[in-house]
């Protein structure tokens, strides 16, 4: 007779050869080992959540522990509490949380802590589940079995996906056995706080996100040469109260994040990109005796972008600023920044002098690697790793080497390789979002799916999908999601499970989109539509950065487009910039090149709305951007005809019979309701066509096709204005 192991082998067997192709379970990431058993497991209103009594406080075993992702701080109890709610609002059940004495019962489901997996072949060595791997079985009561809570809560993630892909009352989910672990250790989301001020809420929602997808890292990039973003008495004057995080409010990231299974990985930007700290505490190239000058750095920047590196008060700073912050995180890594130091800051007579006088450093690359050195050791001394952006490896440097224990950020390369020899390295290069129209830079998610494959060399720790918030600094936070979720899907479903991809790129979108948010998740706010007054007015008048942002530049770059109405600011670009000049109210700017631009991040609006600018067109090219996004633009002239148009990309180009007039200021309005668009010169009718698109507010031009002239009183509202209120405009 055959053993009761051996008749379960066969039938599962039979079931998965009856699997097709399509069975591709709806889990984001997709499982490293998957067996369809054909059916469905129920819950039902009597489920249970079983734990072990005597391991509700336990967080891991100790084959469990690993120095990546970092230690879990989530009990077994926790996790059963967390899970319990999550299932309510997934599918209206409560479940009762038990203890695990006895036999589960239909429809029950088992946490359990094991430090190897025996769910999926109990006839065969049971298999190592890792820190973050976990069995999963659903062919009868549902069983999620980790050496850890990181384990079991993706095991949890896996059964809610499930649960929410199924139709109707969300209550089955397929039966399977699964034994799932990571392909890399860390799987981060990289978003640059410093230029940007991230709204709390949308850092939750982010971070719920994460979870739910099995990313384990989120690495907030605190402080840019624009802004600081940690606000500490201890330093008064560094970061503004109200455009920063507290010290409550990091805590209390840190608690939300635990329960999601995601590190909260924090980010300072020195010696380079900290314009905002050398500000504050007059400690860079720029400042005091014998001062650095603009030929010592990038033409676009000031010395004092650079922390002085020769300089005692300045490295007593530097040390005091990470001491005090490495000590508000729990993460094991820590990022001090460290890349693009300048190589002509090395022809500076202060950092000349310094090299001839000190006996350990011959190069600006032993200046830097020396610096790097010692904020490792005061990162080291909070029990961290330091992390860097590579950059550093381009400098000679005889004397000085970064200590080994040293991660560095590879954003140059393609991930598919380890660059740094000696250091372990985490891949963000490939996966970079920079969504303005300068850099123009977006994840190939294409190339991500179709072709990449992380690398698992021992010295390549993970992948990041990367945010940068240059030009768009008051962006609305869902200007940046609308470009990084689809990337950050699909980094988390590679970095996880490496093997071929089974589908096309569209059937994975189809498969994320039918799981959707995770439980909890609050809908992204849109913003309140404007009603009587102008949702947005930029006059181009003189303006400063308001509180908490900083200059980057070298005057002139960049300059401000202040929003009065709104709160919708834009810069122009680093290098390529208008130039503020005399308009027929107040100051105006003028746009000489397709570089010329302005960026804003705001979403689109949907019809009605109305745009009025006053503009004094100086050439006539080919194609004119007045405001565009991904989705469409407004034209002052429309590619192939031009007239005054707009354009929905990827479906059609439409023009107005109206050429306007060069060398002269015309007030132009466009009035558009669903379906129709009317254009205004003047305050007078010049034309309609039966077409609108939504306003298009992510910038001024695009990189390809800017204006040529000067933009005045650029103003939009959020409805369509009537003949007679156009005719009033001025």
């Amino acid at each position: 007779m055959p053993t009761a192991t051996a008749t379960t082998a066969a039938t599962d067997a039979a079931a998965a050869a009856a699997a097709t192709e399509s069975d591709i379970p709806s889990v984001v990431p997709r499982p490293t080992d998957w067996t369809a058993l054909g059916g469905r497991s129920k819950l039902t209103e009597r489920t249970r959540i079983l734990i072990d009594p005597r391991a509700g406080s336990a967080t891991a075993l100790p084959s469990g522990r690993s120095e990546f992702p970092g230690p879990s701080h989530q009990s077994v109890r926790q996790l059963a509490d967390q899970l319990r709610t999550e299932i309510k609002q997934v599918t209206g059940i409560t479940p009762r949380i038990a203890p695990h004495t006895g036999r589960p019962a239909a429809g029950d489901i088992t946490l359990r802590l094991t430090a190897k997996g025996s769910l999926v072949k109990p006839n065969l060595a049971k298999e190592n589940l890792g820190a973050e791997g976990y069995g999963f079985d659903s062919a009868g009561p549902i069983r999620i079995e980790a050496a850890s809570t990181h384990g079991l809560y993706y095991g949890t993630r896996t059964l809610l996906q499930l649960l929410r892909s199924t139709a109707d009352d969300h209550r089955a989910v397929p039966r399977a056995r699964s034994t799932d672990r990571p392909a890399q250790s860390i799987r981060m989301v990289h978003l640059d706080a410093g230029r940007k001020y991230w709204k709390i809420s949308y850092l939750e929602n982010l971070i719920r996100r994460m979870g739910d997808q099995k990313l384990n890292t989120l690495f907030l990039h605190l402080s840019e040469s624009e802004g600081f973003r940690l606000y500490s008495p201890k330093f008064p004057g560094l970061a503004d109260p109200d455009h920063s995080y507290s010290r409550a409010d990091i805590e209390h990231l840190k608690a939300f994040a635990a329960r999601h299974h995601v590190q909260l990985m924090p980010g300072l930007e020195l010696p380079g990109h900290a314009t905002v700290i050398s500000d504050a505490f007059g400690i860079g190239f720029g400042s005091g005796p014998g001062a650095c000058t603009g030929e010592h750095t990038h033409s676009h920047l000031t010395p004092d972008w650079i922390i002085d590196m020769t300089s005692d008060k300045a490295i007593a700073k530097s040390k005091e600023i990470v001491d005090e912050f490495a000590g508000w995180f729990d993460a094991p890594l820590f990022s001090i920044g460290a890349e693009e130091v300048p190589g002509q800051l090395a022809e500076c007579p202060r950092v000349k002098d310094h090299l001839a006088s000190a006996p350990d450093v011959s190069t600006l690359g032993d200046l830097l690697n020396r610096y790097i050195n010692t904020l490792d050791d005061v990162v080291t001394s909070h029990g961290k790793r330091t992390a860097v952006y590579n950059g550093s490896e381009h400098l000679p440097a005889p004397q000085q080497k970064v200590h080994d224990p040293v991660v560095f950020l590879t954003w140059e390369g393609t991930g598919a390789e380890p660059e740094i020899p000696g250091h372990d390295e985490i891949a963000i290069g490939p996966f970079y979002d920079t969504p303005n129209n300068y850099h123009h830079l977006y994840p190939d998610e294409p190339w991500m799916y179709d072709s990449w494959a992380p690398n698992t060399d021992p010295d390549m720790l993970g992948s990041g999908v990367t945010n940068w918030a240059d030009y768009n600094f008051w962006a609305d936070d869902g200007y940046f999601e609308q470009s990084m979720a689809g990337a950050r899907a699909i980094l988390a479903d590679r970095a996880w499970n490496k093997s071929a991809t089974p589908d096309t790129l569209a059937g994975f979108r189809a498969r994320a989109a039918r799981i959707g948010d995770p439980p909890g998740t609050t809908p992204a706010p849109l913003p309140p539509r404007v009603e009587g007054r102008p949702s947005h007015h930029w006059t181009f008048d003189d303006a400063s950065y308001p509180s908490g942002w900083t200059y980057a530049g070298s005057p002139g770059n960049t300059i401000l487009a202040e929003d009065v109405a709104g709160g919708l600011s834009g810069t122009s670009y680093i290098i390529n910039n208008p130039t503020p000049v005399d308009g027929e109210r107040g100051r105006a700017w003028r746009f000489d090149s397709d570089r010329d631009g302005v960026g804003f991040g705001g979403l689109d609006v949907a019809e009605p709305w109305t745009v009025s600018v006053r503009v004094r067109p100086t050439a006539r090219t080919g194609d004119q951007v007045l405001l565009s996004s991904k989705a469409g633009a407004l034209k002052l002239m429309q590619h192939g005809t031009g007239k005054v148009g707009f354009t929905r990309y990827g479906a059609a180009d439409f023009s107005f019979a109206h050429t306007l007039p060069l060398d002269r200021w015309t007030r132009l309005t466009w009035v558009t309701t669903p379906g129709h668009t009317t254009l205004y010169a003047d305050g007078r009718r010049v034309g309609s066509v039966a077409a609108s698109i939504p306003l298009p507010l992510r910038s001024i031009g695009t990189e390809k096709a800017s204006l040529r002239g000067d933009l005045d009183e650029l103003t939009t509202w959020d409805e369509a204005l009537s003949p007679e209120k156009v005719a009033r405009l001025r």
